[in-house]
């Protein structure tokens, strides 16, 4: 059967609308659970752990849908969720409103998590345009983002709630229009033994720790994203109250201030990809960055230290505007890094394994220093943020440069896992 020709532009719709509504929805969000909704340091870092819980415990029935059913329909469900979460959020200011914001806002985001390049992937079915679509659905979200921060400013100045409300509503929206034009020719119902079951998981864990056992880098990035999972939480939630308490008091300086930090951060992080994305795949492939991690976590860790114990507002802004810029020149290193120690039967295992660890860790993390932050400080739960994400400095520095895969030290796994896509 003929392929859709429609399914590009479709495709592109709902990367850039996408990305759009969820800045729009973003951008103030934390402003407006710290200020309108009155959330406590312990709160915040709560409606995180929540969040990334709920993540981990649907990912694998919500998938059946993706699977056996239609990509579509998962898509559909992920986005009327997003709309429905959103929505009650902004609409009831209370604590229980944004827990129950945040367990919608998960599940559709497991509806969505793999399906929307499945469903595009089926439909082109052509190997050599995906990669140049899937670029210029990146392209469509990074434009998405920018105008969505710039929307959330204009509607905050109105309101606070509205850039939430109308996310929401725009989410429903989406999910409506692409009901009525979205394609699907290219559906094959994945077979239920080829699916990702709880017991597979068990299984990619227990590979996983197979080749921890026998390569120590391998071992030492697992431990990395323990780490950074249980110092990120508690920043990734507090770090907005922290710069509130420097903001001008009126409603509409708090808006323009973190709509700038939002649409600076964002314009960064755009320029440093760009600057990434220039560099030879093979010589990320083949760099050994021992140094380099080492170097990039000690800035991360001082720029975080820096930030919790400024007093001023310019220098803190900067502080997390470098500890944006260091993550996302890490990423690509520590990916390449992790990647040239994992056999191709147990790549996808490894990866997810990572994952979920680092989901792990902000979950028992996350709790532990929000209580600091309502107990002490939030200043002293930042500074706590960091300390513990500073024995990944020595874990950088201490860890074997590493060496490529090699045909006789391949790890067991099970056959699902062999199969699961990197």
């Amino acid at each position: 059967m003929r392929r859709s020709t429609n399914a590009v532009p479709v495709y592109l719709l709902l990367c850039g609308g996408s990305a759009g509504l969820f800045a729009m929805v973003a951008t103030l969000n934390l402003v407006y659970q710290a200020t309108v909704v009155g959330l406590s340091p312990l709160q915040l870092v709560l409606v995180g752990t929540v969040l990334e819980a709920v993540c981990f415990l649907a990912e694998v029935p919500t998938g059946v849908v993706a699977d056996l059913y239609s990509r579509r329909l998962s898509v559909l469900i992920g986005l009327f969720l997003y709309g429905v979460g959103w929505t009650l959020e902004g609409s009831v200011p209370h604590f229980a409103a944004v827990l129950a914001a945040q367990v919608l806002w998960g599940v559709g985001a497991t509806f969505m998590s793999g399906a929307t390049d499945a469903w595009i992937v089926d439909e082109v079915g052509d190997e050599t345009r995906i990669a140049g679509i899937f670029v210029r659905g990146t392209k469509a979200g990074q434009a998405g983002t920018v105008a969505g921060i710039l929307l959330a400013g204009l509607l905050g100045l109105v309101w606070l709630r509205l850039p939430i409300i109308l996310g929401g509503i725009g989410y429903l929206a989406l999910g409506l229009a692409l009901a009525a034009i979205m394609p699907e020719r290219g559906f094959q119902p994945t077979r239920t033994a080829d699916r990702t079951t709880f017991g597979e998981m068990i299984g990619q864990v227990r590979a996983g720790l197979a080749l921890a056992r026998r390569r120590r880098l391998v071992r030492t990035l697992l431990l990395v994203s323990i780490v950074t999972g249980l110092a990120s939480e508690a920043f990734d939630r507090l770090w907005t109250v922290h710069l509130l308490r420097f903001a001008a008091v009126g409603e509409h300086d708090r808006v323009l201030w973190f709509t700038a930090i939002g649409l600076v951060g964002t314009l960064l992080s755009l320029g440093v990809t760009a600057a990434i994305s220039r560099v030879s795949p093979r010589t990320l492939t083949h760099l050994h960055p021992t140094r380099l991690m080492a170097g990039l976590a000690a800035v991360q860790v001082g720029a975080a230290a820096v930030f919790a114990v400024s007093g001023q507002f310019a220098v803190a802004v900067a502080m997390l505007w470098l500890r944006t810029i260091v993550g996302v020149l890490s990423q690509p290193v520590g990916s390449a890094w992790m990647n040239r120690q994992l056999e191709p039967a147990v790549r996808a295992t490894v990866l997810s394994m990572e994952s979920q660890l680092n989901a792990g860790g902000q979950v028992v993390g996350g709790p532990l220093l929000g209580w600091m932050g309502s107990a002490v400080s939030v200043r002293a739960a930042l500074l706590a943020s960091a300390a513990t994400l500073a024995p990944v400095v020595g874990l950088f520095a201490r860890a074997p440069a590493g060496q490529a895969t090699a045909p006789d030290d391949r790890a067991t796994a099970p056959d699902s896992a062999q199969e699961t896509a990197p």
